[in-house]
């Protein structure tokens, strides 16, 4: 019965102040992991990585260029050395005549070329290593991320509901106030009371509209950090109540832990697995690439093959330049080793092993964070255990003296004072109840987000 009626206060209240929604919590986590930017931004990074996995598998594919120019121009040749600098050379070839002339012709080079690095010892295959373990640190990354978002909306959604609920205390004890100010008022008028009760009465009231205004900014406060977590427009919500008065059956239970390691730990032990493979991989530049090439090459020319005797040997036809008659081909196998990489991979290798040790030393850091706050949270949840015990007692404790003084003073056997401080007894013991349901699974969040496994909180709802 008193059950109804909370819920009945409970479900005015939120009429009178706009609410438009009830919100579950799971429908709250789905919506927040939906919508949320970091965790869509983590979840691109990951598909990037998948892809430049395969883009580095690709990699050990022979590099096949097809080529082919047309040009128009001179072929006067020179005897001397020359240098192509910046490659700023132009390759026409001819015969070194006594003196410049100006015959010029079409000319066409058709190229088909291979080049294959087909045994890297090894550089390929870490290069590949390296991608796989992005990819592992990717996805490790956003399930942290989404792990965190779910502890960050769950809390969110708890303080929501408490500040909705100490609004329900607060609106009963404006309306105890405002009865007693009728009774009060109505006695005065009577000449039962000195008129100082009426007064004193319409203090009370006041101070009780005061703190429901307080309340009610509360409750838009939690609102307002619950919407920016899930992503969504600004809107009202009302939390899920059904849960509250109970207690997490894994707190009774005991059993808040996983042989899992924590997502965070996952993720920054994927970094460490990451940093060691690129040592893997600078190691292996100490050594040569052996390669594969093949050339097919085909040539033009408007200069006919009597030219060196017959400077009028050419044609200017634009067919005859680029009309095939030469080619050549060329294979063969070639290694490339420089023997300074060593000296300069070295300290890259160094400094990356450095890196590792710092990673690890992140790792330790994290490891040591999260066992003493699981520490704390299975002593939190003792104490608000005990106080969950305590709440009830104190409440109904402070009903009764409220309705003994209550009595008395409708009898005119007590002063408002009196009454008055029984009131805010009744109130604040009200306020220490709903803070204290609330705490029991504010403290058994905690120690999952300790523990690293959301569905023992989850499965609870």
């Amino acid at each position: 019965m008193y059950f109804k009626k909370i819920t009945l206060l409970f479900f005015l209240i939120i009429t009178s102040i706009g609410y438009s929604q009830t919100l579950s919590l799971k429908e709250a986590l789905k919506t927040g992991l939906e919508n949320y930017g970091s965790i869509k931004a983590k979840n691109n990074y990951a598909s990037a990585s998948k892809e430049t996995l395969k883009q580095s598998r690709r990699d050990y594919l022979p590099n096949l260029n097809l080529s082919a120019q047309q040009d128009y121009g001179t072929v006067n040749g020179q005897n001397g050395p020359l240098y192509g600098f910046g490659g700023l050379g132009v390759a026409s070839s001819g015969l070194p005549l006594p003196e410049q002339n100006w015959n010029s012709a079409f000319g066409a080079l058709y190229l088909v070329n291979m080049n294959w690095d087909f045994f890297t010892f090894g550089k390929t295959q870490e290069k590949i290593n390296l991608a796989k373990v992005d990819v592992q640190a990717k996805e490790n990354d956003l399930k942290q991320e989404m792990f965190q978002q779910e502890i960050k909306i769950s809390a969110a959604y708890l303080n929501l509901l408490a500040s909705q609920r100490l609004l329900i205390s607060q609106q009963k004890n404006l309306t105890r106030a405002e009865v007693f100010k009728k009774t009060a008022v109505a006695r005065v008028k009577n000449g039962l009371l000195a008129g100082v009760d009426s007064t004193l009465a319409t203090a009370e009231v006041s101070k009780a509209k005061i703190a429901l205004n307080l309340a009610r900014n509360f409750v838009k406060e939690q609102n307002n950090k619950l919407v920016d977590l899930m992503g969504v427009a600004p809107q009202d919500f009302i939390a899920d109540t059904l849960f509250v008065n109970q207690i997490p059956k894994e707190v009774l239970r005991s059993t808040a832990s996983t042989d899992s390691l924590h997502p965070l730990l996952q993720f920054y032990k994927t970094k460490i697995d990451y940093s060691n493979q690129q040592v893997k991989l600078y190691k292996r530049f100490y050594y040569p690439t052996m390669s594969a090439f093949g050339i097919l090459q085909t040539r033009a020319s408007g200069f006919e093959a009597g030219y060196a005797a017959d400077q009028s040997a050419f044609s200017r036809n634009y067919w005859d330049g680029v009309n095939p008659d030469r080619s050549n081909y060329l294979v063969g196998v070639g290694i490339t080793w420089n023997l300074t990489t060593p000296f300069r991979a070295n300290k890259q290798v160094t400094s990356q092993k450095f890196v590792s040790q710092a990673l690890q030393e992140e790792y330790n850091q994290a490891s040591r964070e999260l066992q003493s706050q699981l520490t704390f949270a299975e002593d939190k949840i003792r104490i608000t255990l005990e106080n969950y015990a305590e709440a009830p007692i104190q409440v109904n404790a402070a009903q009764r003296a409220y309705i003994q003084k209550s009595t008395l003073y409708k009898n005119g056997l007590t002063d408002l004072t009196d009454l008055t401080q029984t009131m805010f007894t009744l109130n604040r013991a009200e306020i220490d109840r709903d803070i204290v349901n609330n705490n029991v699974w504010q403290s058994f969040l905690l120690k999952v987000a300790a523990t690293g496994n959301f569905d023992l909180f989850i499965n609870e709802f």
